[in-house]
């Protein structure tokens, strides 16, 4: 059984272009994140999943460089990349995460793959409703699925983002790992915009080294006692993301899970 976590990356970002390879301390953004993902629990692979262009091998360099496998696949179409990717390196379960979250938490997405193993799920996420910050989504599933979804999904949507098919289609069983809400919904921990950027230069600069390894609580702390950098992107909050219900698990867990990952 190969459990493998796929980082899609690329270089191209029409409103921060570059911004996978911008740094954050002593690292960049991508090396940041696939750092994070090789201290998931029970993963036995971290892979890069780039475009086959040649503007991705700087990308690819640096992902290389972290440990992790590096794929090469269809530019446009990232559900063919993803499901080419797993098929590779024959992933029985796969997990995807993001190349611009740098605070990317193992343990959260530890304990989504937990949950998804240990319901017999098809699919499993943490954002179905959006309860946790915007920065920390992982989904898991099945390769058997992953392999039905590159099959038959054919809107344009769906091969550019992944998971869509799988998450609306009733065949699929899915759970959920609910977050703390409470307002941790609303901080903003993804790379998108100028100002995104600032509040990671920000938080590098107060924590150091830090920052590379502090956790979910810790970190809800830390910002609480400096708003002052929660305010740096608070108007680039998705409004959307956190109204969204349109698609919905068949089961809730809530956090901390009742799931065990060594089982």
């Amino acid at each position: 059984m190969v459990t493998a976590v796929i980082v899609q990356a690329r270089l191209g970002s029409s409103r921060l272009p570059a911004k996978v390879l911008k740094p954050l301390g002593g690292a960049t953004v991508l090396e940041s994140v696939l750092n994070r993902c090789r201290r998931i629990s029970g993963v036995d692979v971290v892979v890069c999943a780039v475009p086959n262009e040649r503007e991705s091998d700087a990308i690819a360099g640096i992902a290389g460089g972290t440990g992790a496998t590096v794929f090469r696949g269809s530019p446009l179409d990232l559900l063919d990349r993803y499901f080419q990717a797993a098929r590779a390196i024959g992933a029985n379960l796969v997990m995807r995460v993001t190349s611009d979250c740098p605070l990317i938490d193992p343990d959260v997405c530890a304990d989504v793959l937990a949950l998804l193993r240990q319901t017999s799920a098809d699919y499993a996420c943490n954002n179905m409703p959006p309860l946790w910050p915007h920065g920390l989504d992982c989904d898991a599933f099945s390769f058997d699925w992953l392999a039905k979804a590159a099959a038959k999904a054919d809107a344009p949507y769906d091969r550019e983002h992944v998971t869509p098919w799988l998450r609306r289609n009733p065949e699929v069983h899915r759970v959920n790992l609910d977050g703390p809400g409470g307002g941790a919904e609303r901080h903003r921990w993804t790379l998108d915009f100028p100002e995104d950027y600032a509040f990671f230069e920000a938080l590098w600069q107060l924590l150091g080294d830090a920052a590379a390894t502090v956790s979910t609580a810790d970190l809800l702390g830390i910002l609480a006692a400096h708003p002052e950098i929660v305010e740096i992107n608070r108007h680039r909050i998705d409004e959307r993301r956190l109204a969204d219900t349109t698609a919905v698990a068949q089961l809730r867990v809530p956090y901390p899970a009742a799931v065990s990952r060594n089982s």
